[in-house]
């Protein structure tokens, strides 16, 4: 094991290990549980943060053996150090909602999102391939478990399905990452993957590129975040915020200087970061639900994050990255609160409910004005750096980014005038349409609120001097292109302009945009259902074959014993009788000799040495 201090090394393995050990006594607890879980989980978050907290300022590194040719390789350094406190605060903070929105099963449910977390902060400090494919395989497999969490309803169970397997096609990327890696020589820690020789460095930038494109529901995986908002209103706070979706354009932040080694990679990821925040920034707008209007959203934002490392504009994405995980944790967390108190989650039924709920409501606002890119909120800070970076390496890709920032302002804006509209008089319709609302928010509830609203404020001071230098300088960057005040105006009138339009006419809400281009369709047909449709035949075929032929075997098995028990009846058990049958009469008529009798005993003794004379005399002619 090496680190930089051994109180860093034992800090960095309470960040990855406390969470995961918690989480799996929790989640195998069973009810018994069910009382103490969130208190235990909620403490255990709360020094994970703060473990958390200090690795990002002693930036450790350890290293232990794990398979063979490669070790387990944990390190903090410029990028890892903002990620992983956002990660650990964000994850305490949706457990605190949690606790006063989850009654069922809390156990299974708080030990599943601890695991969960466990592996995003093993993903987020993971200097190996291998590393990083263990934290990959169980964040998948949680996030499985925790979108069909109420496991009794069967459409959730296929939501959960349909986002494994749709994010697990994507992961065979890193597979073929990993081999290529191997075949050209570079080894497995991440930081060389740029030196893999060609053409083996260019397969290693094809597999990273189409994994982290799959969890970040990017284009053309999109649609399985749709699905994902089955689950419980906490796990589409963490999964869309700091968690899964945001670890796979962390991947690509982390993996830029491969990207960019490549030629080709680099312009492939900010083409497609830029076109997914457009394309769904449109499918935003259109939406009716506010969870599927979030959720398009989130692909939108994580586009700014890939083109930021495409463009090679990391500190950027870096700060866009967790600017947007505090205020989508916010504004999953608000739909959560307002779905638990009002039974709905449909934005026409949600006409004035920040007007029942104004604290609620001024933070659900503040969120919606940070996503529309409001001047001086964050993320109109961090999506200007990014589009900076953008409009230098082409001014194409800004013009895309920046129409993309206008439709960002839209969907905003669409929530935002409807939740302030005053309550019309058939409040009550609408509600309870999806299940029974309580009509209040609890101050459980209400607490993280006000913290992730601050966030959504001041997180854009990251890219702002000094802060702003200091990171880029850590990041390489030091010279990179910031936006000028010309940028900064458009973007800021251009965002104001739009919240404005929205508020005086609706915002169109076209059908090909409404059902996510149709993405779902194409998903579940080209992938899917055929990956489905194998495992059902593999299933017969087990079935069928491999069952029938260990069936055949112990039946064949069973009868050679039985033959085999036959022939030891009739055979080595009648030979043995038969030879014990005659040493008993030999030894009957042994006993004849035995008289007693002294001369029968000499007459025994001549006939045995006449007999012997008789031998020896045969044997000598």
């Amino acid at each position: 094991m090496t680190g930089a201090s051994p109180t860093g090394a034992a800090l960095l393995w309470v960040v990855v290990a406390l969470p995961a050990v918690v989480g799996a006594g929790l989640a195998t607890a069973g009810r018994r549980a069910d009382r103490p879980a969130p208190a235990v989980a909620i403490a255990t978050a709360a020094v994970a943060l703060v473990a958390g907290t200090a690795v990002a300022v002693l930036r450790p590194a350890v290293r232990v053996p794990f398979v063979p040719g490669a070790d387990l390789g944990l390190g903090v350094d410029a990028l890892s150090a903002v990620v992983v406190p956002t990660v650990a605060a964000v994850t305490l903070l949706v457990l605190v909602f949690a606790a006063g929105d989850i009654t069922e099963h809390r156990a299974r449910f708080f030990g599943l999102m601890l695991l969960f977390a466990a592996a995003v902060a093993v993903t987020a400090t993971a200097t190996t391939l291998p590393t990083l494919l263990f934290a990959w395989e169980v964040m998948g497999a949680t996030s499985f478990a925790l979108i069909g969490f109420s496991w009794r309803q069967g459409h959730r169970v296929a939501a959960g399905t349909t986002a494994f397997v749709t994010t697990r096609t994507a992961d065979l990327g890193l597979y073929l990452a990993a081999g290529a890696a191997l075949a050209g020589g570079a080894g497995l820690a991440l930081a060389d993957l740029p030196d893999a020789a060609d053409p083996w460095r260019d397969v290693v930038a094809a597999g990273v590129l189409v994994a982290a494109l799959g969890k970040a529901a990017q284009l053309p995986f999109s649609s399985w975040l749709s699905r994902a908002m089955e689950g419980p209103s906490p796990v589409s706070a963490l999964l869309h915020s700091a968690a899964m979706v945001a670890m796979g354009g962390y991947l690509l932040l982390r993996t830029a200087p491969l990207l960019a080694a490549t030629g080709w990679a680099a312009t492939a990821a900010a083409w497609a970061g830029a076109l997914t925040a457009l394309l769904l920034g449109a499918v935003a707008v259109a939406q009716r639900d506010l969870k599927q209007l979030l959720a398009a959203s989130t692909s939108a934002q994580l586009g700014f994050v890939v083109l930021a490392a495409g463009v090679a504009a990391v500190a950027g994405g870096t700060a866009h990255l967790v600017a947007h995980a505090a205020t989508k944790a916010l504004l999953f967390l608000v739909a959560g609160a307002w779905l638990s108190a009002l039974g709905t989650k449909q934005l026409d039924a949600l006409r004035g409910a920040a007007r029942r709920w104004p604290a609620v409501g001024v933070t659900a606002s503040v969120g919606l004005l940070a996503l529309a890119g409001v001047v001086p909120l964050s993320l109109w800070a961090t999506k200007d750096e990014v589009l900076a970076a953008a409009k230098a390496s082409s001014p194409a890709l800004y013009l895309v980014g920046l129409a993309a920032a206008g439709l960002s302002a839209a969907y905003a804006a669409k929530v935002l005038w409807l939740v302030w509209q005053p309550l019309p008089d058939d409040a009550e319709a609408g509600l309870d349409d999806e299940e029974p609302g309580t009509r209040r928010i609890g101050s459980v509830q209400r607490r993280p609120l006000g913290v992730l609203a601050v966030g959504a404020a001041v997180l854009g001071l990251l890219v702002w001097p000094p802060v702003g230098e200091r990171l880029r300088a850590a990041l390489g960057e030091a010279g990179a292109p910031a936006p000028g005040p010309v940028e900064l105006a458009v973007s800021a009138v251009l965002a104001i302009a739009v919240v404005l339009a929205v508020a005086r006419r609706p915002v169109p809400e076209p059908d090909w945009a409404r059902s996510w281009l149709g993405l779902g369709t194409a998903t579940r047909t080209v992938v899917v259902s055929p990956v489905l449709r194998l495992a059902h035949a593999l299933a017969r075929f087990d079935d069928r074959v491999l069952d029938g032929a260990v069936e055949a075997g112990a039946r064949g098995t069973v009868l050679a014993a039985r033959e085999a028990a036959v022939a030891d009846d009739t055979g080595f058990d009648g030979a043995a009788e038969g030879v014990a049958v005659l040493v008993r009469r030999l030894g009957g008529f042994a006993r004849r000799t035995q008289t007693g009798l002294l001369h029968q005993y000499y007459v025994q003794a001549a006939a045995v040495l006449g007999a012997a004379l008789l031998m020896l005399l045969v044997a000598t002619t």
